[in-house]
C-alpha cells in the first residue's frame, strides 16, 4: 500500500493538534485544583463593606452571609459612587462546598429585589471557626 506524502502529513498534523490539545487540557490549572491549593486561613477577613468585584464604581454594603441548606445566602446593597448615590437592594446565593474543615462559598448568583437585574459573580468566601474570609 502506497501512502501519499500529503495524506501522511495531514494525518500527522491532525494527531499533533489532538495531542497538544489533550496536553493543554491535562496540565492547565483548573478552578478545582486552584481551590484545593488555596490557603483559606491567609485570606483577609470578609468585611460587610467592600468594592464590588463587578466594578463600575459600586461599593457593596451590608454583606452578612448565612450558610443554610447547602447554600451561602446574603442580602446586600450595591451603592453607586457620588454625593447622592443610588442604592440597589440585592440577594446573593452561592454554592456551599465543604473544604479544608470549613465551607467554601463559590459560584454565586445575585438578583435585585426590584427591577429584575441579575447576574453571576466570581467572588468567593470561606467560613471556618466562626469567621468568614474573602478571596484576595
Amino acid at each position: 500500500m502506497k501512502i501519499r506524502p500529503a495524506a501522511f502529513f495531514l494525518v500527522l498534523a491532525v494527531l499533533t493538534v489532538v495531542l497538544w490539545t489533550f496536553l493543554a487540557i491535562a496540565i492547565s490549572p483548573s478552578r478545582a485544583r486552584a481551590e484545593a491549593q488555596d490557603n483559606y486561613a491567609s485570606w483577609p477577613l470578609l468585611r460587610s463593606t467592600f468594592p464590588s468585584t463587578g466594578g463600575n464604581g459600586f461599593t457593596i454594603k451590608g454583606y452578612d452571609p448565612v450558610i443554610t441548606g447547602g447554600k451561602c445566602i446574603t442580602t446586600f446593597m450595591a451603592v453607586e459612587a457620588g454625593d447622592t448615590p443610588k442604592v440597589y437592594a440585592n440577594v446573593a446565593e452561592f454554592e456551599a462546598v465543604p473544604v479544608a474543615g470549613g465551607t467554601l462559598c463559590r459560584n454565586g448568583r445575585w438578583r435585585a429585589f426590584e427591577g429584575g437585574a441579575s447576574g453571576t459573580t466570581l467572588f468567593r468566601f470561606f467560613f471556618k471557626d466562626g469567621v468568614f474570609r474573602a478571596a484576595p
